[in-house]
Formats: C-alpha cells, sequence, structure tokens
C-alpha cells in the first residue's frame, strides 16, 4: 500500500487525511496531541509536534512513505518541506519556503522581480525613519498568518503599539511596516508541477476591515471580467516565479485597486486555509485540489479535469451570538443550501482577535 505523511491534525487538515485514504493510501500523521480530528480518522498517529522537524524526519526515515504533504499552515508547510527534502521526495525547495513564509524576504523577492510592491520596513522596534513613510500603514509579524497581530495604522501615535503587537507574535520577533493598499481583497487559487502554474479559482475576501481585517467569509467563483482576468493570471504568476514556488499549491492574497491595478499582498506556497482550498475550489470549480496536491507530492501530473459540476460556494465565519442564530435560521429554512458545520465553541464569544479564535463556520452552496 501506498504510504503519505501528513503534518498536522487539525479539522483543515483532516479534510487531507481522508482524501488520502480515500485514494488508497496508508496515513501517518504528526501533530502535537490535543484531541484534534485527526488523530481519530489517521491510520497512524504520532504525537510529536510539527515543529519537530528532525524528529518527524527520524521517524519517516523508518516509514518509508510515498509522499509528504499538508495544506493550509505555514508551520507545517516548512517541516513538509525539509522532511521531503531529507527523504528525496518532491517538493518546494527550502529558499521557496524561506521566501513565501517570511512577508519581509517575500517584499524583496517581488521588488527583485519588478513586480509593484508598496514601501516596506522590518523592523524590531520604532525608528525614526519609519515617520517617512506615507500613512495609512499596516503593520504585521513577518512569520504568521491567520490575521495574527495585523494592524491599520492611520496615525503615527500608534504606530510603536502596533510595532510591539506584531513583535510579540512573530516566532523571529520582527514586524514588517508597509504602506497600505486600497482596493477590494481577493485570493488566486494556483496548483504549480515542475514550475508550471494553473490558476484554479479566484476568491473573494471578505474582512472586518480595519484595524484588524479578520476574515468574515469567503466567496468563490469572484466576478472579473475577462480582462482583469489576463491581468491577474500575468502578475500572479509572475510573484510564484519570484518566490521560486515550482511544486504543490499555492494561495496568493491580492488587491485590485480602484485605478484597476493588481497589487500582491502576500503567496503561500500552500493551499489556502479558511475552508478554500479545501472546500470551496472543489465545490466552485469541480477540480479536486487535494488530490491534485496528493499526485503533486508523488511526482505526478496533477488531474486538470472537473469531476462535478462548478456550484457558487461560500464559507462564512461566525464572531458573535448573532451569527450563530443566522446560521442556524438558515439550517430551519434553507437546509438545502447548508454544505457543512463546524464545531462551534462559544468560549471566544467576545473575544475574536484573530482568525484562531473565531467561534466556528459554516458552507454554504447553490
Amino acid at each position: 500500500m501506498k504510504k503519505i505523511v501528513i503534518i498536522g491534525a487539525n479539522d483543515f487538515q483532516n479534510q487531507l487525511i481522508l482524501k488520502a485514504k480515500e485514494m488508497g493510501f496508508e496515513t501517518h500523521v504528526f501533530a502535537w496531541k490535543d484531541g484534534s480530528p485527526g488523530e481519530q480518522t489517521a491510520d497512524y498517529f504520532y504525537p510529536i509536534s510539527i515543529v519537530e522537524t528532525e524528529q518527524i524526519l527520524e521517524t519517516c526515515r523508518e516509514i518509508r512513505p510515498d509522499a509528504v504533504a499538508s495544506i493550509a499552515s505555514d508551520l507545517a508547510n516548512i517541516t513538509v518541506s525539509k522532511v521531503a527534502a531529507g527523504l528525496g521526495l518532491p517538493g518546494n525547495s527550502p529558499e521557496c519556503i524561506r521566501l513565501s513564509t517570511n512577508k519581509y524576504a517575500m517584499r524583496e523577492a517581488f521588488t527583485r522581480a519588478r513586480i509593484a510592491t508598496p514601501k516596506f520596513y522590518r523592523v524590531d522596534r520604532m525608528e525614526a525613519y519609519l515617520y517617512g513613510m506615507r500613512l495609512p500603514l499596516i503593520v504585521k509579524p513577518t512569520d504568521r498568518s491567520g490575521s495574527r497581530a495585523i494592524t491599520k495604522v492611520t496615525d503615527f501615535e500608534n504606530l510603536g503599539e502596533a510595532i510591539r503587537q506584531a513583535v510579540n507574535q512573530s516566532f523571529a520577533k520582527e514586524a514588517i511596516v508597509e504602506e497600505y493598499i486600497e482596493g477590494e481583497e481577493y485570493s488566486y487559487e494556483a496548483i504549480s508541477c515542475k514550475g508550471k502554474h494553473t490558476r484554479l479559482a479566484v476568491t473573494k475576501k471578505y474582512t472586518t476591515g480595519a484595524p484588524h481585517f479578520i476574515e468574515t467569509g469567503h466567496a468563490e467563483p469572484a466576478v472579473l471580467s475577462e480582462d482583469m482576468m489576463y491581468r491577474v493570471d500575468y502578475v500572479m504568476r509572475k510573484a510564484l516565479d519570484a518566490l521560486k514556488i515550482t511544486d504543490g499549491a499555492s494561495h496568493g492574497e491580492f488587491k485590485i485597486t480602484p485605478e484597476g491595478k493588481v497589487r500582491i499582498i502576500e503567496i503561500g506556497s500552500r493551499m489556502g486555509g479558511d475552508c478554500i482550498g479545501s472546500d470551496l475550489v472543489p465545490l466552485s470549480t469541480g477540480y479536486d485540489f487535494m488530490e491534485m496536491v496528493i499526485d503533486v507530492a508523488c511526482g505526478k501530473e496533477p488531474r486538470l479535469a472537473p469531476k462535478t459540476s462548478p456550484r457558487k460556494a461560500e464559507v462564512r465565519f461566525l464572531f458573535t451570538m448573532e451569527d450563530v442564530e443566522e446560521l442556524h435560521a438558515l439550517q430551519k429554512e434553507c437546509p438545502e443550501k447548508i454544505y457543512r458545520v463546524s464545531e462551534i465553541d462559544l468560549s471566544n464569544l467576545g473575544k475574536v482577535s484573530d482568525s484562531s479564535t473565531r467561534l466556528g463556520y459554516y458552507i454554504m452552496c447553490e
């Protein structure tokens, strides 16, 4: 039987575990033991933290897997790359992972590739030269995801505190300060194989807005003109090359300015989280995105053909009791539109500060 190692066991990774089992793989899952769904669905579960790369690699040499994979996590993506390289399996290079998981290194790569990017600085404290930047500004950790410690600054008096919060959340204790890009926000979901990039979907993104921009929902397909889609493809493929992304899923966030310019926010060399890659792409396109990820991790060309008919799909996140009550009303009035509902955790009610502290989510399709 073919074997696959999956890094992570949470709700999002569990979708990958189930897909791998459906494809006939024996699943070996590594994660800290905390009661996540993948602990039960995996054929073999190893209670090893996903950051313990050397210990995972040592165990994998005994397993001798055919592939190593993960979805929707920058931290897991780092481990996937190192373990795959150590086993001689397909995957993105360590340099690609460095560029795509550090926002400052990413901005530098875009600049070298002559991709339009806002003025930016890497900082670990307040510096006088930052007052030379143009407001508004965005401050965020260089190496975190999930809207953690992201702040829009409209007054220089608040810049120091925003930097402090971002530095505290950063693994490297660094923040990036960059000039704010105006415009509607989207994301670009793609699969790459041996350096060839294929766009699968474009997602319309909805957030709480300033100051922290926590995602409230995503919808596919995004409605863009043919001309705009051509411009998006051109910029995003150039950016994927700049980050040396060659194999696997990618999730690129960008804005379209009021002037119609495509401006990149950031790109991850992994599938988009928040159910974008695992659910919205398959529902809205018919493509089996997770199967593609597994195929590429095995060194196979992905199957670029729809398996099901495309539908409109949307994920909505729960922040308040009003959101929960709206979900319950939809379940009663339009149950056929509800595709999946997550577990709902009310312990963070009134305390949602980033994507990881939302109360839950539900997916709709029609």
